[in-house]
């Protein structure tokens, strides 16, 4: 008999869960370190910033997040295939993948900072087009769309007149949204049976 489990990417797939770890770690350490910062009206990036004392531990903590991000996705894809599923709102991921690799290797005040970083935007599809594509998973469905609706508060950043004296906490509701997809994603994909596995044979 063949597991039902097969094909399945379990070891990978668990790896999304541990990003948003790494990465809320990292903005905690790095707070700390760089003394004087204030989580809701500071950015992340300036975390990161050329000169300060928390640069290269912020960096190393986002290319981090970034390669857990790479094996995630291959992991999420084999099992979109084991699954029957489509695998785009998994690809899309790859733009967090370049973007918080884009974002660590070249710090504020540097101009390729905001070019390399900004197609992180587009991972509002990922749940976005699993709403429309994985509509079979019901609960996958529910936690999609919370995670976009969480993902999208962080587009205030272009009002400066909501909540202007907060950038920082308009901007963590961005990467709030992420890590709930990626905590969701995670777990459910761990736990997702194999379209592929035969029924097994009657003894």
């Amino acid at each position: 008999m063949r597991d039902s489990s097969a094909g399945i990417d379990r070891g990978l797939v668990l790896l999304g869960s541990a990003i948003p770890l790494v990465f809320i770690a990292t903005n905690i350490v790095c707070g700390f370190v760089l003394g004087d910062y204030n989580h809701l009206t500071r950015l992340v990036s300036e975390l990161g910033a050329l000169g300060t004392r928390s640069q290269h531990l912020f960096t190393a903590g986002l290319l981090l997040c970034s390669a857990l991000s790479l094996l995630f996705v291959v992991g999420l894809c084999r099992s979109c295939v084991a699954a029957g599923l489509s695998v785009v709102p998994a690809l899309v991921i790859l733009a967090y993948t370049e973007s918080i690799a884009g974002a660590a290797l070249f710090p504020l005040p540097l101009r390729l900072h905001l070019v390399l970083g900004m197609p992180s935007i587009l991972l509002v599809l990922s749940p976005a087009l699993a709403l429309l594509l994985w509509r079979r998973l019901p609960h996958m469905v529910l936690m999609a769309a919370i995670s976009l609706a969480v993902m999208s508060l962080g587009f205030l950043t272009y009002l400066p007149d909501v909540l202007g004296d907060y950038p920082g906490l308009k901007q963590r509701f961005f990467h709030l949204g992420w890590a709930v997809w990626f905590l969701c994603l995670s777990y459910r994909f761990a736990h997702l049976p194999d379209s592929r596995a035969p029924e097994p044979r009657p003894t």
